[in-house]
């Protein structure tokens, strides 16, 4: 598997990283859900480049022009509800691709202890599709790969990008042995290494989804 790691690289990423883990910035949650989303815009951009594209003819006013783009059939699914940023910023890239939902949400058992559940999906098909799959944090990489397994009910698509925010080394080390290696493609914003006791990645910069949305 492929993983690109953003937190390797000098980008404008970083600056609108610094932004989203600021706990005194973070209480501008209009800023937190617009960084979430220039973050995908400048993901999907990259991933723009890896695709297929064909070329055709477009008439202008004076004259007919010929131009590249993209033959993939593109599906962005996105795990609920944190991702809903995330995904804005993708599919104001990709806005000809279909989507797809799935909520995932801990479900505890005690303070420490809790599974994953899955209670939703809207899918279309996808069959030879390139799937782009978002969740801002990957902190085990448990609720990607059972939204993934979920998706399957709909089909399996030719290729996987699977793009998050931050996650850490765990969740990079799950996702690498769950997914199809040979199709997937990992993309990241930045790697931390370690979780808490409450699964929840350290430094990091919190829950995604309420400092999004409002605490739940």
């Amino acid at each position: 598997m492929e993983i690109i790691n953003f937190g390797e690289q000098k980008t404008l990423i970083s600056q609108f990283m610094k932004q989203l883990r600021d706990k005194e910035i973070q209480k501008n949650r209009l800023l937190f859900r617009n960084n979430l989303e220039r973050i995908g815009q400048i993901m999907a951009y990259e991933i723009s480049k890896r695709l297929q594209y064909e070329q055709v003819e477009v008439t202008t006013p004076l004259a007919v022009a010929k131009c590249n783009v993209i033959s993939e059939k593109i599906v962005l699914g996105t795990i609920l509800r944190a991702g809903l940023p995330f995904h804005q910023g993708f599919l104001n890239y990709f806005d000809n691709a279909e989507n797809a939902f799935v909520s995932a949400y801990r479900k505890y058992k005690e303070k420490d202890d809790f599974e994953i559940h899955i209670e939703y999906i809207a899918s279309p098909r996808l069959d030879d599709k390139t799937l782009i799959l978002v969740d801002p944090m990957l902190a085990t990489g448990a609720s990607m790969e059972l939204a993934y397994q979920a998706l399957l009910t709909k089909g399996h698509p030719a290729h996987i990008h699977v793009a998050s925010v931050i996650a850490s080394r765990q969740a990079v080390n799950f996702i690498s042995h769950t997914f199809p290696n040979e199709k997937t493609t990992l993309w990241i914003a930045d790697i931390d290494e370690k979780i808490n006791a409450h699964s929840y990645i350290v430094p990091g910069l919190g829950d995604a989804g309420d400092l999004a949305f409002g605490e739940k």
